[in-house]
């Protein structure tokens, strides 16, 4: 497996991502009310940006990424005693169907097979677990305007068809927060992200 950020995990919690990742998070946790009994699966952890910010809110977490770089930089910051468990690997490496909770945070459009993977994840999700994503809006390519990536953002009527069709009832999806980058000199781009909250069936 290529790992794609093995040149960026050492750098990659700049203040632009910390500052994202808390607006996820304060979104995530104005929407979803945590059990202290969950046992939640974070897609595309990275460094754990997020998901160490809700650890304290549930009982287990399992932190999956591609990228054994950014795992090294994630398992950096545990102190020992969390009840964790690091996936290296895709999604369709953790088998067991104990979870409670799922959230991903700018990761989805780096699936390539979304409707595998949700099948998956509705097959690893108890009844009535709950998963949220965020990620960008439909885009014109220049988010990631040097990398390849399997999506340019998301329209989430679709998306959200692909989750019903998977096993899951959408409970919402709104635009949470706007990225803006220069991404051609002297230009801003903006950049909607939005979040979506489904329950499996």
């Amino acid at each position: 497996m290529i790992d794609n950020f093995a040149a960026r995990a050492a750098e990659w919690d700049s203040p632009e991502k910390i500052a994202m990742t808390r607006i996820f998070v304060r979104e995530l946790l104005q929407n979803v009310k945590l059990q202290k009994s969950w046992k939640g699966l974070e897609i595309g952890a990275g460094t754990g940006l997020v998901g160490l910010q809700l650890l304290d809110g549930i009982n287990a977490l399992v932190f999956e990424d591609t990228s054994q770089s950014m795992l090294e930089v994630l398992k950096a910051k545990l102190n020992g005693d969390e009840l964790v468990e690091i996936v290296h690997g895709e999604i369709f490496e953790y088998q067991k169907q104990d979870i409670d909770l799922v959230f991903s945070c700018m990761a989805f459009h780096h699936i390539p097979d979304i409707d595998k993977a949700l099948l998956h994840l509705s097959k690893i999700m108890k009844p009535n677990a709950v998963i949220i994503v965020g990620d960008i809006r439909t885009e014109d390519g220049s988010f990631h305007r040097f990398e390849p990536i399997p999506h340019c953002g998301f329209d989430t009527a679709h998306l959200s068809s692909q989750f019903e069709q998977a096993g899951f009832d959408v409970v919402s999806t709104h635009t949470y927060n706007v990225l803006s980058r220069e991404r051609i000199k002297g230009k801003i781009s903006d950049y909607e992200q939005f979040m979506l909250i489904a329950k499996k069936r």
